[in-house]
């Protein structure tokens, strides 16, 4: 279990600098803005695009697996859709809606991979290339959707959310890297290695963001949108994650990696999609990092019981 603990550690750290430069005024506020930019327009993106372009699909239970995440964000999401009403009852406004969402479905890809590599060398890494080919392109959809709809207070028009969907840079960066896994050249080495160094520093820029928007005094005070996120998002989500794999003969390696994609806490680039599109950037970054935290203990007994 050193590999989990220790890349979830690392990630708890990278936050908690990103929050004391704030704090210090070692970084202005206008810097913080252009950084995020860079980082959810550019970096994130290379991520992507480098992750799904490189991966070996053809002698893996691609589809096995790719419907069991898939099944289990949809059965994650519909529950939170179908008590939407009941949460704004209770006082939970849209802003904060969507960020329980994608706090409780997104995935943090970086710690994933790190994670499968770390416990399953290379046939690992290759294997969560199957969860992002799988989980991103219907993630960012869903969440960019759901944000459309409830982070102003007012649904967008049907062409204004089209042209939210086609702009994000997690949509087009994942059609792209499947268009280039499936090309029937080679792709150029020295293209490769651009969106391998420009994917790798979005991991440490990206934290550090984040940590920087944490109001830290608010995690003191945990509140029922947080226990809500990370409940679905630690617990319930690889525990349906685990159950439709095995009923689609997911097993093995396969199977720890499937659990693995559930279980991990949600993504930092949830962060900045609350923030660009009007969601409630403060609440996604407390949910993170409580996740992060959490997961420490979560995430192991996931593994060990259910890998």
């Amino acid at each position: 279990m050193n590999p989990i603990i220790d890349s979830l550690v690392a990630i708890f750290l990278v936050l908690a600098t990103g929050w004391a430069l704030k704090a210090r005024g070692l970084v202005t506020p206008s810097h913080w803005a252009g950084v995020e930019r860079l980082t959810y327009q550019v970096l994130f993106p290379a991520v992507v695009i480098h992750t799904l372009a490189v991966a070996d699909l053809s002698r893996l239970p691609v589809m096995a697996m790719g419907l069991a995440l898939v099944a289990s964000i949809l059965s994650v999401a519909t529950v939170l859709l179908a008590t939407r009403t009941l949460m704004a009852r209770a006082g939970i406004d849209g802003p904060a809606f969507t960020s329980i969402l994608q706090g409780s479905v997104r995935w943090n890809t970086f710690v994933a991979l790190a994670l499968a590599a770390g416990l399953h060398g290379r046939e690992g890494a290759t294997l969560m290339a199957i969860a992002v080919a799988s989980m991103i392109p219907l993630l960012n959809v869903l969440c960019v959707v759901v944000l459309a709809r409830y982070a102003s207070g007012q649904p967008m028009s049907p062409a204004a959310t089209v042209r939210s969907i086609a702009v994000n840079p997690f949509i087009w960066s994942s059609a792209v890297g499947v268009l280039l896994n499936q090309a029937p050249w080679p792709l150029p080495v020295a293209l490769v290695s651009y969106a391998d160094i420009m994917g790798r520093a979005a991991l440490g820029v990206g934290l550090l963001v984040v940590g920087a928007g944490l109001d830290i005094h608010k995690l003191r005070q945990p509140r029922p949108a947080h226990l809500l996120a990370i409940g679905l998002k630690l617990v319930v989500m690889p525990l349906v994650a685990w159950t439709l794999a095995r009923q689609f003969g997911v097993s093995g390696t396969p199977l720890t990696i499937t659990v693995i994609a559930a279980a991990v806490p949600t993504a930092t680039a949830a962060y900045f999609l609350a923030r660009d599109m009007g969601g409630d950037a403060p609440l996604m970054a407390e949910i993170t990092t409580m996740q992060t935290l959490i997961a420490l203990v979560t995430l192991p007994l996931a593994v060990l019981f259910l890998g």
